[in-house]
């Protein structure tokens, strides 16, 4: 299940599941990722519009614990997340607003 959702000026993404989620499909900033249960397995984020190519933004590696883990890091092109496993997290991003 994904939930996406808007508060302020960030929104966020609920994933549960194992599976590749495009969170945001243009520029962003990726605020950060918060692990709701130890994770089922690796978390793999991707600067990317579409699909889980290139070199990897951001590894959390499986078995991390619940916590907040920060990154205001800005994606130039998206962000796809990859849940190796049945992870309980919630991706939290702002977009760039065009100029």
């Amino acid at each position: 299940m994904q939930i996406k959702m808007e508060t302020n000026h960030n929104r966020s993404v609920y994933i549960n599941t194992a599976a590749t989620t495009v969170v945001c499909p243009r520029a962003c900033v990726l605020k950060r990722i918060v692990v709701t249960t130890t994770a089922a397995g690796a978390i793999t984020v991707y600067d990317h519009a579409a699909t889980a190519t290139g070199m990897p933004t951001a590894l959390l590696k499986a078995s991390i614990v619940e916590n907040s883990y920060e990154f205001d890091c800005k994606m130039l092109n998206g962000i796809v997340v990859v849940t190796a496993g049945a992870s309980f997290i919630t991706v939290v991003y702002e977009e760039i607003q065009p100029n």
